[in-house]
């Protein structure tokens, strides 16, 4: 539990937890922060001059950056060795995470599979089974494939004849990928072995798949140097990487990010092209009857389509085309064109259209209305049938399957509610619980809310609240808030079970729903993009403004996080509104803005962001770039970066920079501390020990610099 000082020891509090004040009494700190050489680097952007002190540390592979790195980890764990505390955490996220998790089942030919973790394995364990009543075998196990568990699976794919299944193995958190083929009759590996891929599936067609994979990368540049010139492939089953045939690329659009998917008949071959992460052109071929060329479905760029499948000989797509709530449309192989779609399902402002998957010979649709799941089940030709009966108010998950399945899963959960499966009947429209969780968490005494607040442009913006149902708000709850914000990701109320530290202490979880996300669709999302950036760190700022005037928490004991564009929302809020946080995770952030483009994939997220190279965006990116706007007279937040150092999605080098800016111009007062994760990546396949290690440290540092115990 969390304890803090009482304001009048002979008041008795309407809550379960009383309270003692620590040792250190949130007084201001003297940190001795290792030493960061500056060695100015001046860039011109059009009449201005930057000036770079640290681009020294981009270098990840010099002697030099790698000892700052020990030297500022170090740091880090002699600040961290003085809350008495921290091994208490890490016990009980232990225990938390010790009972057994499950995927949802899914079907593939005469088996069944699942993922199987048994609370505290590295990596889950991918089992199959003839029947869901019989003892299942293990399939694949990734904690045999390294003594540390860094070694993760990263997808699976079969076959149509499922004779043989492709998957993905990722080291150290890397973005990169290797495949693998097993043979499911024999269970022997194939020789068959796919190097240089990323951001790629596997899509089966005959005896082989087609995949996309980069140039192999210069030694030193391998983590970050910049994805360009990818190429589509295919890979005949029993033959050299190097004899597969190259299916697409366009040397003159490098950036160009290209992939072909086929339809589960393999009759169709779908070429999807991107330029960022948003917006894609769309090809197809008829494999049967069509060797070379492809026909156009939209080259445009300016939304998002996607095939679900071919069924009867038409397309059926989900867009935004056109729709900014989302619509599936079909669409005829003879006549593609846009002016020839038949619209079968709307999305609209109240319910937005998330995914669309075909089983059982019927269209399952997944809405939101205000974030929370609904489902809606349809005939293939757009008539509404019924809507799911669901367990709750949270997310839902599934419904997936193949035309001829009578039986289908979802999940469900929520930010109190940990996740449990079901089984659905899809002729009656009948669920059944198919696996509980037995998570030790009193999840019954807790509660999550949705409310609404007005942000500064007076946009009403939705967040959700948890905490225990008896809890009394007195305005010292330790409270921490989450947002992100960007690139159409809608922010949902899953269950985290990190969490649980923060509920059971008597604190409350906030998750703000802001502006850039898709939690309502295109509209939403362009609103907190490029040049409205701004109103996505004014609705998080209003948020805690919401939380204050509730009285919820107040500025001493309000943390707030956010992860990747998250860790960029947590770096400008800090820099414009410092005083309404007292403690802030900036986690594998794009702190710098004006030359996120030259790393990895950075160049996909100018669609998002804008482009340093044009002079009115430039403006833009400057006026909150986290790096470029740390000011010395301010008083920030006690502050904990992280970062990895196989994060190759948004490179450790942003981070590294902003820890030593925000260092240098606050070298006294509140703590700026940052850690760098050691072989782990930008968060996908860690592994579950490392999870409970820095779940345990963000804790205990936020309840040590809010001057409270556990």
């Amino acid at each position: 539990m969390v304890k803090k000082i009482l304001k009048n020891p002979f008041i008795t509090l309407f809550s379960l937890f009383f309270f003692v004040v620590l040792v250190h009494q949130i007084l201001p700190q003297n940190i001795s922060y290792p030493y960061t050489l500056k060695k100015p680097v001046k860039d011109l952007y059009f009449d201005t001059t930057i000036t770079d002190p640290y681009r020294w540390l981009e270098d990840e592979y010099s002697p030099k950056t790698k000892s700052w790195v020990e030297k500022q980890n170090s740091t880090t764990n002699r600040y961290l060795r003085k809350i008495s505390y921290r091994n208490n955490i890490e016990n009980r996220l232990k225990e938390v995470w010790d009972y057994p998790s499950y995927s949802i089942p899914f079907k593939k030919g005469n088996n069944y599979y699942f993922y199987k973790n048994d609370g505290m394995q590295n990596q889950s364990v991918l089992y199959t089974t003839e029947s869901l009543d019989k003892e299942p075998e293990v399939l694949l196990d990734p904690n045999t494939l390294s003594k540390d568990g860094t070694i993760a699976l990263r997808g699976t794919y079969f076959s149509k004849s499922c004779n043989y299944m492709g998957y993905a193995l990722s080291k150290a958190g890397s973005d990169w990928i290797e495949f693998y083929i097993l043979n499911l009759k024999t269970r022997n590996l194939l020789k068959d072995k796919i190097n240089w891929v990323k951001f790629s599936g596997m899509s089966w067609h005959g005896n082989g798949f087609y995949y996309t994979k980069y140039p192999k990368p210069d030694k030193n540049n391998t983590l970050s140097g910049r994805n360009e010139n990818s190429k589509v492939f295919y890979h005949l089953l029993g033959t050299t990487q190097d004899a597969d045939k190259l299916v697409f690329f366009d040397p003159k659009t490098p950036r160009i990010v290209p992939s072909v998917a086929t339809s589960s008949d393999e009759q169709f071959l779908f070429l999807y092209k991107s330029k960022g992460t948003y917006g894609n052109a769309l090809f197809f071929r008829d494999s049967w009857n069509k060797t070379e060329g492809w026909d156009i479905i939209v080259d445009d760029y300016k939304a998002e389509i996607n095939i679900i499948d071919h069924y009867k000989g038409k397309f059926i797509a989900q867009t935004d085309r056109n729709a900014p709530y989302g619509r599936v449309v079909l669409i005829d192989p003879k006549n593609p064109g846009e002016e020839h779609w038949l619209t079968l399902l709307n999305g609209n402002k109240n319910e937005v259209l998330n995914s669309t998957t075909l089983v059982g010979g019927k269209l399952f649709a997944h809405f939101t209305k205000d974030v929370l799941s609904i489902w809606k089940v349809y005939a293939p030709n757009g008539d509404f049938l019924y809507k799911v009966d669901l367990p709750g108010k949270g997310i839902i998950n599934g419904f997936n399957g193949h035309l001829t399945d009578k039986i289908t899963w979802y999940s469900f959960n929520n930010f109190v509610t940990p996740t449990e499966i079901y089984q659905y009947n899809i002729q009656n429209n009948k669920s059944k619980i198919y696996k509980r969780s037995h998570a030790k968490f009193e999840n019954e005494k807790y509660e999550m809310r949705q409310e609404f607040y007005i942000s500064k442009d007076s946009t009403m913006i939705p967040i959700f609240i948890a905490h225990r149902k008896d809890l009394a708000f007195d305005m010292e709850r330790p409270t921490l808030l989450y947002g992100y914000g960007g690139f159409n990701i809608a922010v949902k109320p899953y269950f985290n079970k990190s969490n649980i530290i923060l509920l059971e202490s008597g604190g409350v979880f906030a998750s703000a729903n802001i502006r850039g996300g898709g939690e309502y669709g295109q509209e939403w999302h362009e609103s907190g993009m490029l040049f409205n950036k701004q109103n996505v760190f004014d609705d998080f700022i209003f948020a805690a403004k919401y939380l204050f005037k509730e009285g919820i928490t107040s500025p001493d004991y309000l943390a707030i996080k956010g992860g990747s564009n998250g860790g960029l929302l947590v770096g400008a809020v800090i820099n414009q509104r410092p005083e309404l946080f007292r403690v802030a995770f900036p986690e594998v952030g794009v702190m710098d803005m004006l030359r996120y483009e030259k790393f990895t994939i950075g160049h996909a997220w100018a669609v998002e962001y804008g482009t340093a190279k044009e002079e009115k965006s430039f403006k833009n990116l400057l006026k909150y770039s986290p790096i470029h706007n740390v000011k010395r007279n301010l008083n920030y937040p006690s502050t904990f970066i992280y970062t990895a150092d196989h994060d190759d999605r948004v490179v450790p080098a942003h981070s590294f920079k902003y820890a030593a800016t925000l260092q240098n111009a606050q070298s006294t007062g509140n703590p700026k501390l940052i850690r760098i994760g050691k072989s782990a990546g930008h968060g996908a396949g860690k592994p579950t020990k490392k999870k409970i290690k820095e779940e345990a440290e963000k804790w205990s540092f936020m309840f040590y610099e809010m001057g409270l115990k556990y």
